[in-house]
């Protein structure tokens, strides 16, 4: 057995993918599958800020594709929103404000459904939480997971609107984070009333460190795919 670390990249099938958006961009993504076994559930990836280097391999999202297929049997789906840059290529388009990545959210739950990927989860992370409040309620979509959630962009009428649909939003504030605390996070999510809002002692807005990672990772297992959790700190590696 070997500890899993911030580099372990452990099996999965591993596809590039190019969304299509309804305004006529091509969007550069990665779907990461179960090595072996149908996916259980999937996460739609919706990444931090890119005026500020959020891109689809922002540390915390390109570990859940490391890890979580293999571990929890999901699907992960990541992806660059318009006019955003990373290693694995660039999406067309400019950045919109989160106004115009509408499309592009839009792109990718239709992605997950032609292909048959179940149970579509969000899981935003600071912009990307933005565009989970504004544009995510589609019928698809089973719930959203929020990490670091500024509530900028999404205000009151956007979270009116999820606490009126029922479904569940748990959102991850970390205890010293830049835009939103979790007494102040716990105050605006009263408009939720589903809402689960859990206070990360000692973390950061940007989940730096293994310890926090793992925390995450374990609350989004624990919701979207219950029967792996908690997550185990080894992996068995085969031989050779």
């Amino acid at each position: 057995m070997a500890e899993i670390r911030a580099a372990s990249v452990l099996p999965a099938r591993r596809e590039e993918i190019t969304l299509h958006t309804s305004d006529g961009l091509e969007l550069v993504g990665e779907l990461a599958l179960p090595p072996e076994r149908p996916p259980v559930a999937t996460l739609v990836c919706l990444h931090p800020l890119p005026t500020a280097q959020g891109m689809m391999d922002s540390h915390v999202q390109r570990k859940a594709s490391y890890r979580l297929p293999a571990l929890a049997d999901l699907a992960v789906l990541r992806f660059n929103t318009r006019g955003t840059a990373s290693p694995r290529g660039t999406s067309q388009g400019e950045f919109g404000e989160g106004e115009t990545e509408r499309f592009d959210v839009a792109a990718a739950l239709e992605y997950t459904e032609y292909h048959d990927l179940p149970h579509p989860w969000l899981l935003g992370w600071s912009f990307g939480t933005e565009l989970a409040l504004k544009w995510g309620r589609d019928p698809l979509v089973e719930g959203a997971i929020l990490l670091s959630p500024p509530l900028k962009r999404a205000g009151d009428a956007d979270l009116d609107a999820w606490g009126a649909d029922g479904r569940p939003v748990v959102a991850l504030v970390p205890e010293f984070d830049d835009y939103l605390r979790p007494a102040e996070a716990r105050e605006r999510f009263k408009r939720v009333p589903q809402a689960e809002v859990i206070g990360v002692d000692n973390a950061k807005h940007l989940w730096v460190g293994e310890p926090y990672v793992r925390i995450v990772l374990n609350e989004i297992v624990k919701r979207v795919a219950p029967a792996a959790y908690p997550l185990p700190t080894e992996w068995d590696e085969p031989d050779g």
